[in-house]
């Protein structure tokens, strides 16, 4: 079998493995499995990260040794029609053409891809390379909290390559930091007054997406498309809110939402005749966007508690009005994003609205100014404010020796350029580079569309190519 073989044969594997954030124990006990069937050294430190190590061939002992370094979580979206428990039931997959997905759910090729070129490398007995250090991290989804909690003198490779970049050809050398922001709103409920009509209204379809990296496409936000709606309706009637949900995680934008909601008898025509209104003028902003837009609305049996009028009037307004999205471009090179902020979630329950944002910057006095920008928005309605540990960024060093190496070895392999990139996204290398300030690090992959989503998928030829170049790379 040869080395691109056992990369598809280790990620088929890698997709029955349950690997939601903060329940990495069963990827991380298949990869200790692995190692003691390869004889190779593995070490975890006190956060569950993992290390395995292969001496260099014959050869290449006195050379530096190198680390491959990728993630063992996966974001875990589904379609709202999929059934699926991400802490127990394997991702199902499926080949379309050339390329790979899941059905209904993320396929967590980010990293998991990653995972599996490492295992690949670490495997084969035909690959030259120098001593090898395999780094698996974990919590990366969620703030990079593996790699923030990395010991300063556990790796000894002086160069890294990252494999958590998801465009074929380009090496990222540098990328954004960010930031969390969670604000909860207590409040108490009130009865519903008499002659209510009860509906639901959902929207979805939306493409979602990482709220770094396809931040700036203009895509659909389900909570603001929501939250108009309601801005709508409230302004001509009495608008009573029970319950509004709607994105999942931190670093997604929402393709979902939905809110309960009533309004007086007499006013339920109207409501159907202004969502109608409203979906056209959803369908031409969004029509080359965001094709598969759905908003719905349905009835529903009385509900006798509602969140009280002042709170929900307020919470619809600061919906509406809460940043996100793109914030400011980069003044050097326009084409790149520079600050953006993402309205995540929204949740309640009996007592408590929790609302999740998220801000990335490349710039660390920027990713604080946008935290501020959306705390400052929701100070109507009197939140307390939780801020998650932020992460740094990565400041690019464009003469970057590995860098040099990289863009030779893929000239001389397809016969072009590779791209040199800073991404708007969050990746390990930044912290992992404050912690080994000598270390040469560059981050490249396979073409990965849509991560982060359900429609997220994997580009076979890619992934091939890139099993390729990371085996020349090491030769």
């Amino acid at each position: 079998m040869n080395v691109n073989e056992m990369m598809w044969q280790y990620f088929a594997e890698i997709n029955k493995i349950p690997r939601p954030s903060g329940k990495e124990e069963k990827i991380r006990q298949y990869l200790i499995d692995f190692a003691k069937q390869n004889d190779l050294f593995y070490e975890i430190d006190e956060v569950g990260n993992l290390l395995i190590r292969k001496s260099a061939t014959e050869g290449r002992e006195t050379e530096d040794a190198v680390v491959l370094q990728s993630h063992l979580d996966m974001v875990c979206e589904k379609e709202p029609d999929v059934e699926i428990d991400f802490e127990k039931d394997a991702i199902q997959t499926e080949i379309v053409g050339d390329w790979m997905k899941a059905k209904g759910t993320t396929l967590g090729a980010d990293d998991g891809i990653g995972l599996a070129m490492s295992m690949a490398i670490l495997a084969s007995k035909d690959v030259s390379h120098p001593a090898l250090e395999c780094l698996f991290t974990v919590d990366e989804e969620v703030g990079l909290l593996g790699a923030s909690a990395l010991k300063s003198n556990w790796l000894e490779g002086k160069v890294l390559l990252n494999l958590d970049t998801e465009e074929e050809g380009d090496f990222c050398v540098g990328c954004a930091g960010g930031l969390d922001t969670l604000f909860r709103v207590q409040y108490q409920r009130e009865q519903l007054p008499d002659n209510y009509f009860c509906f639901e209204v959902s929207v979805g379809g939306l493409l979602g997406g990482h709220s770094g990296e396809d931040i700036h496409k203009g895509r659909g936000n389900a909570i603001k498309i929501l939250a108009q709606y309601l801005q709508r309706v409230k302004e001509e009637t009495a608008l009573r809110v029970f319950d509004i949900q709607g994105g999942n995680l931190r670093n997604a934008i929402p393709r979902d939402a939905k809110a309960l909601v009533a309004v007086p008898s007499s006013y339920k025509e109207t409501a159907r005749v202004q969502l109608n209104v409203f979906i056209a003028d959803m369908e031409t902003q969004f029509r080359e966007i965001e094709p598969s837009l759905k908003i719905d609305l349905s009835s529903k049996s009385k509900i006798e508690m509602c969140i009280s009028p002042e709170v929900s009037d307020k919470l619809i307004d600061t919906l509406v009005d809460c940043p996100h999205g793109v914030l400011e471009m980069n003044q050097e090179n326009p084409t790149l994003v520079q600050t953006s902020t993402n309205l995540a979630a929204i949740t309640t329950n009996e007592t408590i609205i929790l609302i999740e944002t998220s801000q990335r910057s490349s710039l660390e006095d920027r990713k604080f100014w946008a935290c501020e920008q959306v705390i400052e928005n929701f100070k109507l309605l009197n939140p307390k404010v939780e801020k998650g540990k932020d992460y740094l960024g990565w400041e690019p060093n464009f003469s970057s020796n590995i860098l040099t190496k990289c863009k030779t070895k893929y000239l001389q392999m397809f016969g072009k350029e590779a791209n040199v990139t800073v991404v708007h996204a969050g990746l390990e290398c930044g912290i992992i580079l404050k912690k080994y300030p000598k270390m040469d690090i560059i981050s490249f992959g396979p073409t990965i569309q849509s991560p982060h989503s359900p429609i997220e998928r994997l580009h076979i030829p890619s992934a091939n190519r890139m099993m390729d170049f990371l085996v020349q790379v090491l030769n």
